[in-house]
Formats: C-alpha cells, sequence, structure tokens
C-alpha cells in the first residue's frame, strides 16, 4: 500500500528514482511509516515517509470530539484557559503535519536558520521529490539522544532551542525523543518538522524580560510581563499579583541562578493562576511543551540538571547585547533603580553572560589555554569591546564619568580641608563641593575598582560587590559617608591596580585593542561634558540667588 502511494505521488516507478528501498518500515512516525532507501542517481541514503492512508478523517474526527469535550471541561471546571482555543491550535499544527510539502519547506527554513551551529545536524530536505503524502531526506545514522549520556548534547539542545524561541522566533514544537538523535560523529540532529511554533517579537522580548525580572527578584515588573505575554487579563490588579508571585516564587529564586527549574517554578502556581484568572494562550502551550520534554530528556540523563538555570547566560547576553528597544529599556531599568546605579546587578549580568554551561556556549574564537580566572577576564574585555557591547559600553561610561567626576571634587574637598587646617589663619574655601548624590556615585567608583582590581590580579574567584548602602546620597548622612572616604588614596589605589587590565587588553584580538585605544578620549569627553553642566548649572542657581537678594 505504501509502495503505491509513493509511486502515486511520485508519478513515475519507483525504480526510476531509487536504486534500493527497504521491503519493510525501518520506523514508525506519528502519522506515517518511515522507509530506507537510495538515490538512484547519486546513491545517497534517504529516508522517505509515506504518510497512512485515512489518517486525516481518523484525526478530524479525533479534534472534533476532543474540542466538545474542552467545552465541556472549561465550562464545569471554571477555567480561564480557552481549552477549546488550544485545542484548535493543536489540531492546526497536526493538520499543518499531514501536509509533508509544508513540512518539507519547514524544514529547509529550519535548516537554514540552525544548520550551520556547532554540533547540530539538520538533514537536507529533497523538494523535488515531496508531495502532499511523500516526504523524501536524508538519511541519519545514530541512536536516540534519550538513549545517550552525552549532556553536552542537552546543553546544545538547551542552547538551540533558545535560538529558536527567542531569537529567530522560528521553533521546534515537538522535540520529543523520537525527534532527537545523536549522530554518529557526535551531533546533535532534528527530525520531524511537521509541527512548528512561532513566536513574534514583541513576545520575543517580553519572554526574556519576564526571565530578567524573575531572577533579579522584579516581581511588580514580572507581573506586567505575565500581562504581555497573555498570560493575565490586562485588568488585573497589578499590587495583589506581585505579592502573590512573590511569595509563589520568592524561594525559588532563592536557591540561586543555576539553581532554576520549572518544577520549582511550577509547584505551588497553581492557586495563583486559578485565583486572578491566568490563562494559557495557545502560542504558549507550545512553547512551554517544547521546553518541558527538553528538560525531561535532560533529568533522565542527569537528575540536577535545570534547564532554565543552563539557559540563563544565554538570556544575559541577549539583554546585553540586543538592539530591540525593548530589551534596551529593560537593561536602563535594571541597572537604575531610583535612579541609583546597580553594581551588583551588572556584575550579576556580566558574570552570567560569559559563565560556559558548557564547552559548546564558550565564545568560539576563545580557546584560552590559561587558568578560568583568565579566560573569564578576557571574555568580559572582548565582549565590552565589542560592537555587541556597545550599548552597555556607552552607559557604563555615562556612569564611569559621573564617577570620575565626584571623585575629583572628593579630592578638592580632601586637599582644601587639609590645606585649611595646617594655615596659621583660616582661608576663605569655598564650601564643600561635594553633593548628596556623589557619594553614590564615589561607592559605585570603588566597588567598579575593587571589582576589575580582583579579576585583574587576584586568582580568587570574583567575588559579589558589596550592596548599596540604603542611605547613601541623603544629606544626613553626610558626615558618616564622608569619613568613608577621608582617605581618598583607598580609591586612588584601586583605581591604579585597575590598570593591569591594559596588560589584558593587549592580549586581545585587533579590534578590541582598537576599540580600548578610543575609549579614553570618549570618556574625556563625557566628562568634560559634566564638569561644563555642572558649572553652568552653579552659575544660574547662583545668579538666582543673588537677584533674589
Amino acid at each position: 500500500m505504501a509502495l503505491n502511494i509513493l509511486e502515486e505521488e511520485l508519478g513515475v516507478p519507483v525504480e526510476i528514482v531509487f536504486s534500493e528501498i527497504s521491503p519493510q518500515p525501518v520506523a514508525a512516525a506519528s502519522l506515517g511509516q518511515v522507509y530506507q532507501a537510495r538515490l538512484r542517481p547519486n546513491g545517497q541514503a534517504v529516508a522517505i515517509k509515506v504518510q497512512r492512508p485515512g489518517v486525516r478523517a481518523a484525526i478530524a474526527l479525533d479534534i472534533f470530539i476532543l474540542r466538545i469535550f474542552a467545552g465541556y471541561l472549561r465550562s464545569a471546571a471554571r477555567i480561564n484557559t480557552n481549552l477549546q482555543e488550544v485545542v484548535d491550535e493543536w489540531g492546526s499544527s497536526l493538520f499543518r503535519e499531514m501536509d509533508y510539502q509544508s513540512e518539507a519547506n519547514n524544514g529547509v527554513r529550519f535548516r537554514k536558520l540552525f544548520g550551520k551551529l556547532p554540533d547540530v545536524k539538520i538533514p537536507e530536505i529533497y523538494t523535488e521529490l515531496t508531495s502532499q503524502r511523500v516526504l523524501v531526506m536524508e538519511w541519519i545514522e545514530g541512536q536516540r539522544l534519550a538513549e545517550s549520556d552525552d549532556l553536552h548534547l542537552i546543553q546544545v539542545g538547551t542552547y538551540c532551542s533558545l535560538s529558536q524561541l527567542l531569537d529567530s522566533g522560528f521553533y521546534h514544537a515537538d522535540p520529543h525523543p523520537g525527534n532527537l538523535m545523536r549522530t554518529s560523529d557526535g551531533k546533535l540532529a532534528y527530525l520531524d518538522f511537521g509541527m512548528m511554533g512561532e513566536v513574534n517579537q514583541n513576545m520575543r522580548d517580553s519572554l526574556i524580560e519576564a526571565s530578567v525580572h524573575l531572577v533579579n527578584r522584579e516581581f511588580e515588573a514580572l507581573a506586567g510581563d505575565f500581562v504581555n505575554l497573555g498570560l493575565l487579563p490586562p485588568n488585573s490588579q497589578m499590587s495583589d499579583v506581585s505579592r502573590a508571585l512573590t511569595g509563589v516564587f520568592q524561594s525559588a529564586v532563592s536557591k540561586g541562578i543555576r539553581n532554576l527549574s520549572f518544577g520549582d517554578l511550577s509547584g505551588n502556581l497553581g492557586q495563583t493562576m486559578y485565583k486572578f484568572k491566568f490563562r494559557l494562550p495557545a502560542y504558549f502551550s507550545l512553547v512551554v511543551r517544547s521546553l518541558t520534554v527538553l528538560e525531561g530528556v535532560a533529568l533522565s540523563k542527569d537528575p540536577n540538571y535545570k534547564v532554565l538555570g543552563n539557559s540563563y547566560p544565554w538570556i544575559a547576553r541577549k539583554v546585553l547585547t540586543d538592539n530591540s528597544p525593548q530589551l534596551r529599556s529593560t537593561l536602563q531599568e535594571l541597572l537604575y533603580k531610583d535612579g541609583v546605579f546597580q553594581v551588583d546587578r551588572l556584575q550579576s549580568l556580566v558574570t552570567e553572560s560569559v559563565r560556559p554551561t558548557s564547552t559548546y556556549i564558550v565564545v568560539a574564537e576563545e580557546k584560552i589555554q590559561e587558568d578560568e580566572k583568565s579566560a573569564y577576564v578576557k571574555r568580559i574585555l572582548n565582549f565590552a569591546l565589542s560592537d555587541q557591547g556597545e550599548f552597555l559600553r556607552s552607559m557604563l561610561l555615562d556612569e564611569l564619568a559621573k564617577e570620575l567626576d565626584a571623585f575629583n571634587r572628593a579630592i578638592f574637598d580632601r586637599v582644601a580641608e587639609a590645606a585649611g587646617s595646617n594655615m596659621p589663619f583660616p582661608l576663605p574655601l569655598p564650601g564643600p563641593l561635594l553633593e548628596g548624590e556623589d557619594y553614590q556615585h564615589l561607592d559605585n567608583l570603588r566597588r567598579l575598582s575593587s571589582i576589575i582590581s580582583e579579576a585583574s590580579s587576584s586568582s580568587k574567584p570574583i567575588q559579589k560587590a558589596d550592596k548599596v548602602r540604603d542611605n547613601a546620597g541623603e544629606k544626613e548622612a553626610d558626615s558618616n559617608l564622608y569619613s568613608m572616604w577621608e582617605d581618598v588614596s583607598s580609591v586612588a589605589t584601586s583605581i591604579l591596580t585597575s590598570f593591569r587590565l591594559v596588560l589584558v587588553i593587549s592580549e586581545l584580538p585587533l579590534p578590541a585593542q582598537q576599540q580600548a585605544l578610543l575609549i579614553p578620549a570618549e570618556l574625556a569627553g563625557k566628562l568634560a561634558s559634566r564638569v561644563l553642566a555642572r558649572s553652568i548649572r552653579s552659575s544660574v542657581m547662583s545668579s538666582t540667588k543673588y537677584t533674589w537678594q
């Protein structure tokens, strides 16, 4: 029967196209049977998928019955999610999967997008031999990923899935164990492109924002992300939702970024979803299915593996480097809370962005045979000096200009204080130049310098920056904070020590070195602009004060 269908779809006798073909199916696909064959022109081994007769009518009836049942279930259980819409989405995917020409087009597109990724294998599709009921593709030799102990390929699958979901938006929605293989040369092969999904740019950015807000415990912003993703109705009480999400996710997030799992996040979510009328958009069901299947395969090999934890380096890099206005706005909101630059959050993002969860994720050009610390510093610098790091670099230079301006004013105040105390007669010295926000800038400068100094000189792992003082910048705390800077030389020492990075920069690729040479002039320009703006502001305030007098 299958050979009759094959010959009918080809329009010519089978032996004209194939030099040999297996007499029996070598595998059973969800909607058809798979035969192994060889093309007569070149002897290439191929897989032929032939659709089972009558499968369309059978599935149409099943979906019709399931859709009726979903309507009754939603009404009886008072479920907020439109279950019939979910069934429709699933049914549409199944019918698209039954059109092998559509699957062939999906395979060609998928191969074009992801076929060049290291350690990823996408079979070639022979579209000229494919019809609605017959699909011919390259034969892949290997074993099911679920039967392999290669955890590296799990990492490859995680990275590739993130690229699909959050980069291109075109993803494999059915990555079950039968569709993922370890090839004989150790690559991850994707099979069966009938069930695919697409996520638009706004949804992709919202998924990334939700991940970053979750990790940084910004639960109020996370509630807004859920609205953008269609999980919550727009008229939800955000303050109540934020408190509920804090209770649900706080303990899971407190375990650390690298220990996040779907199980931890979803364990206590059911009651909150019911209370606030959460709904599951049709597209989201395919996204969740795609990720949970991958985590299931991973957990079968390593019970401690966390797909979400191992995904965060990719997400951190995306937030730091993406040109999307939405993600750039998210980065600024994340790094500036109540107008204060959050050094610890920047450190966390950069640290995670260069964390190699496997050899696959390490920057390809950097095969550094040095200790882990040196490679870490070089990866950060190479990123910061690259075109991708331009937005972050500009933001850091703006902040550094503020900090150096505050440092110069602190030096002037310290020198003036010392000069006044050593004179036998009082000098008409101006009042302190340091203002409220300068103390926070000084604190940030000290902490940034310490991080850079430690990175360039210590063999110990880079530690978390200490927390920002809650009362930094408040006038009533000036005396306490100023005592912290009584010996300005401690800050200067950290800055001078950080100049050791010049030696590291000299070992970076030439484009990074060239970009580093431009930084002093750019920083000087920003610093001069800030000093000029501050001088003009002081002059205006003085003139206004004189006028009122």
